[in-house]
């Protein structure tokens, strides 16, 4: 099986996602898979009458793969991005996730949207205008009051703002400064403060749970930020929430992040290019191989067993990136 990871950062550095390619990079071999690492960059578009739709890479072209996983940074999830992602799809490539759900999900007020109308819970949401009706958001929000960008991820964008004064200050610091930004505000979950799960999951099927609290002083749990993690055994309620969120938002690669709630869970929010070292590190799932399962699954292709190299026996898979 030959895979693509579109990812447009430097994979030897720091930068968000970049772990995970090196993950999915060490992995793919010991499965016998030939993995290609490409920046959107990279890729050109051909569309003529004589040749169809083409995909050039370096300004040649080059033999499709059987499988394309997108692992965008912030930076890359753009218009050109997603025609290549949709060039690749309809020359017949699976692709895990497309790009109507990368921008779908990266909305977050049309993701709860889509959540809410489905019936599935989700915190109180409002999307802003400025000037802020400050009785507006007291009325139908309440005080505490979570303040998030329309898109972002990671944490990254997420406020939490206690009393209507500090509220007031930060409405008039955005308003001065950047008042084409869009907020959205959400019911602040006093019942999950500092901590939240995140669930994995892969083609219909919750793969590995954790917990994550938040390190002291903050409220925001991610483990990027310098939360915490634990391994989390997930009841029926938090499963099923998870694989109905993938499912109604059609992402066959998600962290869905549940907050605890006296009633039980409510919906955070759901990521396309969820990080995994966190999670890893708390149960020990191998979440590369898992979606290289995934994968060869919807190819029809039988689990392979892991390359040894024993002896005369040395069977590597070739592994390159463009980077």
């Amino acid at each position: 099986m030959n895979v693509w990871i579109l990812y447009g950062e430097d994979i030897e550095s720091s930068v968000d996602l970049a772990f995970e390619v090196r993950r999915m990079i060490a992995e793919a071999p010991k499965m016998g898979i030939n993995i290609e690492v490409i920046r959107p960059q990279e890729f050109d578009l051909l569309i003529s009458d004589e040749h169809k739709d083409s995909i050039l890479v370096n300004g040649q072209h080059k033999k499709l793969p059987d499988f394309v996983l997108p692992y965008l940074s912030e930076n890359d999830r753009n218009f050109f991005s997603f025609a290549v992602i949709r060039q690749l799809r309809q020359q017949g490539v699976p692709v895990f996730n497309p790009e109507q759900t990368i921008e779908k999900v990266g909305d977050k007020l049309h993701t709860h949207q889509i959540l809410a109308r489905a019936g599935l819970p989700t915190p109180t949401t409002l999307l802003a205008k400025f000037p802020v009706d400050l009785k507006l958001v007291e009325e139908t929000v309440g005080f505490p009051v979570v303040v998030k960008t329309r898109l972002g991820s990671n944490g990254s964008g997420v406020f939490l703002i206690e009393h209507q004064n500090a509220f007031s200050d930060l409405m008039n610091l955005i308003e001065e400064t950047n008042p084409n930004i869009q907020l959205i505000f959400q019911k602040f979950i006093s019942f999950s403060k500092g901590r939240d799960l995140r669930l994995f999951v892969v083609d219909g099927h919750v793969v590995a749970a954790m917990e994550r609290r938040a390190k002291e002083g903050d409220f925001k749990a991610n483990y990027s930020k310098g939360g915490s993690v634990q391994l989390f055994e997930p009841d029926a309620e938090a499963i099923d929430l998870a694989i109905r969120t993938s499912e109604i938002l059609n992402i066959d690669v998600s962290g869905v992040d549940l907050l605890f709630s006296e009633e039980g869970y409510t919906i955070c929010e759901a990521n396309t290019f969820p990080g995994f070292k966190g999670l890893e590190q708390a149960t020990g799932e191998n979440i590369p191989r898992t979606i290289f399962e995934a994968m060869q699954r919807r190819l029809g292709i039988s689990a392979q067993k892991e390359v040894l190299n024993t002896g005369d026996i040395d069977i590597p898979a070739q592994v390159v990136s463009t980077n």
